[in-house]
């Protein structure tokens, strides 16, 4: 009886500063890990490649690009009838000058393993901040509201959108002059799991919602939509 109580006890919520807190610090760690991951020079994910082959083209930092892009694709999401969360509108302001900034402190090191040290480290920080910011429950990144907005408004299944737009970016950018390395490979195969550990310990409980008179709270169980690369 006591656990079969405790199993279906309302999770506390918990207070906006709180929640508020988590996200601005996810999103600034964010834009430090892909700092870290750009100045490691082994490789990077699909989208980060994507900005760095257009800013090397077009002549403007990194993190500048990186919010273009963003801006570009939350434009995307009017014919997909997606609505941006107020997390989703700082992921486009916050990172790229976190990134920007970055890059000023952090050079690439000379010797090969002090860069993949850089990287690694760099990988474990987005990891940490996904969690972070995704856990906060304030809206997906643009591009992952890119992919469940087309799976909701054509039915297309998510993992195959996300290959598709994936694998463009990342072939775009690498034209461009983007850095595609076995750190690439790298982030492909760890970000998930990782990220599968951080996120379901860093999930805040949303706030109880009242309808017709009693409280119910949303599963926290429940995943929040959102995912990794190059500002999420």
């Amino acid at each position: 009886m006591t656990s079969t109580t405790a199993a279906t006890t309302p999770a506390r919520p918990v207070h906006p500063a709180r929640r508020w807190s988590q996200l601005l610090v996810g999103l600034v760690l964010y834009g430090v890990a892909i700092g870290l991951m750009i100045s490691a020079n082994v490789g990077l994910d699909p989208w980060t490649v994507f900005a760095q082959g257009w800013s090397r083209t077009v002549g403007i930092p990194i993190g500048i690009m990186t919010v273009l892009i963003g801006i570009g694709v939350l434009l995307l999401w009017i014919p997909l009838k997606q609505r941006p969360g107020i997390g989703t509108v700082l992921n486009v302001i916050v990172i790229g000058p976190v990134i920007d900034l970055t890059l000023l402190v952090v050079d690439t090191p000379d010797a090969l393993i002090a860069r993949w040290v850089v990287f690694l480290g760099g990988l474990a920080l987005l990891a940490l901040a996904t969690g972070l910011y995704i856990g906060a429950g304030f809206g997906p990144g643009p591009r992952d509201g890119l992919m469940t907005g087309a799976h909701a408004r054509f039915g297309w299944p998510v993992w195959a959108v996300r290959t598709g737009v994936e694998v463009t970016v990342l072939a775009t950018g690498w034209m461009l002059g983007g850095t595609v390395g076995l750190g690439t490979v790298a982030f492909a195969l760890l970000i998930g799991p990782m990220v599968g550990v951080t996120l379901p310990r860093l999930r805040l409980p949303e706030a109880p919602r009242r309808q017709r008179g009693s409280v119910r709270s949303t599963d926290a169980s429940h995943p929040v939509p959102g995912g990794t690369g190059g500002g999420a």
